[in-house]
């Protein structure tokens, strides 16, 4: 049989164990391996898993995983998304929408100490979304700001989906890193602006709230110092060359635990937590990194991306259209699978498509993770649509998915000047060079 055509039934075999509820990652092993089997032996296959497995085991790049996973539990466990709402509301709160503002800046910071869309939109739906409904905000509006600005938990760093990409596109973790420091302050700006002109056409949606005295505002800052020096020490040692990722990432676990311990905050039940759901998200992610390694090998083997690659240049299509293609591609796979599987599964097809177009990979990272956000809150799925419901069950679907379109419209104007000025990724980590 044509190699080309057993990758696309290896494709197809996927998704059928996929929509059979095997896990992913065990699904992108199993049709990897069959598919590297047919085609180079089932004793090479074997080889390839075990050898492959070990190798990903054993990278310092993907302890960072684990490491920022527990960071993040520790520093929800330390109460430091309440510190990172309190300093914002202090500052926005009094303008009309300034809650919601304030929910966007605290999903912002606390996405630099968790590195979760998911985790992040969870925290917050707790956090925030009983304050704006308690202070007279339409719950739609509410319930969709939570959700939209959770998805900044996958942008800014350090974030777990790029230290994926980063491992398998082969691509330094400090450079997606840079690469996404200018989009996730464009993603806030533009949040904002979505907000203010919300609440301009509906003033009845985000009513303002009471000003803080500069006295307030200087004991929420005082109260919030830990996150800002957990923050300081994590990006600034990242960005400025003191650590590598790994390290990075020990000392945020380390002081993490250290503000939770600190306030006495962290129980023995909520550390245990923090280990067992640590190290659960951790093995999850091992198996779909592991599961996603083989498949592209098989993949690769197959030479499909190359024949795509050949095929695509051949329609002599523009390249910015090509790329329009697969941002819808990525939307519509966004609604159905969570951020990790949509971006690990076409990996080994779009990633050679894209350096065959000519660009970054480090840009395409950014792009993918800011369509996977996208993604995570476009019906019919939107997992964090679902997140926030399941937080607010009598907030209907229907009303938080009106809450978040002004915020579907501002990400895609701000992926549309990320598609169109390239430089708005690249310059950062270039600069740092």
């Amino acid at each position: 049989m044509d190699p080309i055509a057993i990758a696309f039934l290896g494709l197809a075999g996927m998704f059928v164990l996929i929509f059979l509820h095997v896990p992913l990652g065990v699904a992108m092993g199993v049709a990897g391996v069959i598919g590297f089997g047919l085609l180079a032996g089932f004793k090479p296959a074997l080889s390839l898993l075990a050898s492959e497995t070990a190798g990903l085991f054993s990278s310092l790049d993907l302890a960072t995983i684990p490491l920022f996973l527990l960071m993040g539990s520790f520093a929800t466990a330390a109460g430091l998304s309440e510190d990172l709402y309190r300093i914002a509301y202090a500052f926005v709160g009094h303008r009309r929408g300034g809650l919601a503002m304030a929910t966007i800046g605290g999903c912002a910071g606390f996405g630099s100490v968790c590195g979760s869309a998911i985790a992040t939109a969870a925290t917050f739906g707790k956090v925030a979304l009983p304050q704006m409904r308690a202070r007279g905000y339409a719950p739609s509006f509410a319930a969709g700001c939570v959700a939209a600005g959770g998805t900044l938990g996958s942008l800014v760093p350090p974030s777990v989906i790029m230290v994926i990409y980063a491992v398998l596109a082969e691509q330094l973790i400090l450079d997606l890193y840079a690469a996404a420091i200018v989009p996730a302050i464009l993603a806030v700006v533009v949040l904002f602006v979505a907000i203010a002109i919300y609440v301009r056409i509906d003033p009845a949606a985000g009513p303002a709230g009471p000003k803080a005295s500069w006295a307030e505002r200087r004991a929420a800052l005082k109260s919030g110092w830990g996150v800002v020096v957990l923050i300081a020490a994590v990006l600034g040692g990242l960005l400025g060359g003191v650590f590598t990722a790994t390290e990075a990432a020990a000392v945020g676990a380390v002081l993490a635990f250290a503000f939770a311990v600190g306030r006495r905050t962290l129980t023995r039940e909520s550390f245990w937590a923090a280990l067992m759901d640590t190290a659960s998200n951790t093995a999850m992610i091992y198996v779909i990194i592991c599961g996603a390694a083989v498949f592209g090998y098989f993949v690769t083997l197959s030479k499909a991306p190359a024949g795509l690659v050949a095929a695509i240049q051949a329609t002599a299509f523009p390249p910015l259209t090509v790329i329009f293609l697969l941002l819808v591609m990525y939307v519509i796979l966004g609604a159905v699978f969570d951020e990790i599987a949509a971006m690990v599964i076409t990996m080994p097809f779009v990633l050679p498509l894209i350096k065959g177009l000519g660009y970054d990979p480090v840009w395409w990272g950014v792009i993918n993770v800011v369509i996977c956000e996208l993604g995570m809150i476009v019906p019919p799925i939107g997992i964090n649509v679902f997140v926030i419901h399941g937080l607010a069950r009598d907030i209907p679907l229907a009303q938080i998915y009106r809450g978040v379109a002004p915020f579907v419209f501002a990400d895609t104007f701000r992926l549309a000047l990320l598609v169109l000025f390239p430089a708005l990724t690249l310059w950062l980590p270039q600069a740092l060079k």
